[in-house]
């Protein structure tokens, strides 16, 4: 099915590159949008074809430490080594995808793309295409309305972790095309256990998880503790396809793609080795964007989800280096 990369949304043209259960239900009944996520047709099969290796410039200096730095986050910033990386980390806390909002054929390709990439890098993937979702990729044309009732909900359910400050920073933000919230778990879990009896919290994905907040036990935004590190549990991405004109389907699918499978420390930044995340950075001028993901981010998220058995923690920050240099074939 790699012909649909080829293929345009309706509104694209073709172009180059513990929370207890009653609150996460409320969650649900608050944005509405799990009601019509089966929608979709058949998921069709997609195959990942890995991209061409970086070339020794990407590499030079600490190009793949700031890579790393800016696609990932930690519970301590202070303390980027630590094998804390935020991701998903298998049984219930699997990856279960849907997206919703586009016509059912590309609906289908999006989750696809992204099932397909999850499984490529190892990242644990809900076979059962019924499963319940927990990541929840949607596409309107009136995101702010969408991002209301994300941001009311979180005030009113985490009342003083987002109010002042912090609730200015998970405000709905006009100027970006992609918006949405992470829900990580956070110390030692079941891994049978649902994430709706875990305890979670909540972050934003965009401006970026800001530094001035991680590790904040008082607004609620730590990231992980214990040696088993954070994990992923739920994925809220809104698009807003009046911004996203000029992009092919496949390109939107790999870049949500990559945000769902690491919580990206600051994905308006730009790093000497390529990333699908440049895509829509101010930062990277008049660089030419990669249109698929790209050979660093597949050899980051490879490193990310090495060895994931659910209960320890990620590599390090410094062992994802080593690993990705590895797979790089440079050691």
């Amino acid at each position: 099915m790699d012909y649909l990369f080829d293929r345009e949304l309706p509104i694209m043209r073709r172009g180059k590159y513990g929370i207890q259960r009653i609150v996460l239900a409320a969650f649900v009944v608050a944005i509405g949008w799990l009601a019509t996520a089966r929608a979709s047709p058949e998921i069709p099969d997609v195959t990942v074809m890995p991209p061409s290796p970086p070339i020794d410039q990407e590499l030079a200096g600490d190009s793949l430490y700031q890579f790393i730095v800016h696609h990932a986050t930690v519970h301590d910033v202070n303390t980027g080594t630590r094998g804390n990386l935020a991701h998903w980390r298998g049984g219930r806390q699997s990856i279960c995808p849907v997206t919703v909002g586009l016509d059912p054929g590309y609906n289908a390709f999006v989750t696809a793309r992204l099932r397909a990439l999850a499984a490529y890098v190892g990242a644990p993937v809900q076979s059962d295409l019924q499963c319940k979702d927990n990541v929840q990729i949607f596409f309107t044309t009136h995101p702010q309305e969408k991002m209301n009732d994300v941001t009311k909900w979180a005030t009113v359910y985490f009342r003083n972790r987002y109010s002042g400050g912090m609730r200015d920073l998970i405000a709905f933000r006009s100027d970006h095309a992609i918006q949405g919230w992470y829900m990580t778990t956070r110390g030692a879990i079941v891994l049978n256990t649902d994430v709706a009896l875990v305890g979670l919290n909540v972050l934003p994905v965009w401006p970026q998880i800001t530094q001035n907040y991680v590790g904040s036990d008082t607004l609620g935004t730590r990231l992980g503790s214990g040696g088993s590190g954070s994990g992923i549990g739920i994925v809220i991405l809104i698009v807003d396809t009046t911004k996203v004109v000029g992009y092919t389907i496949g390109t939107i699918a790999d870049y949500v793609a990559m945000l769902t499978l690491s919580v990206a420390q600051s994905p308006d930044h730009c790093d000497s080795l390529p990333s699908i995340l440049d895509l829509m950075s101010s930062s990277c001028g008049a660089r030419e964007k990669p249109a698929a993901i790209t050979a660093g981010d597949l050899a980051f998220l490879k490193a990310l989800y090495y060895r994931n058995d659910g209960l320890s923690p990620s590599l390090s920050s410094d062992e994802i280096k080593d690993n990705m240099l590895r797979q790089f074939k440079l050691r």
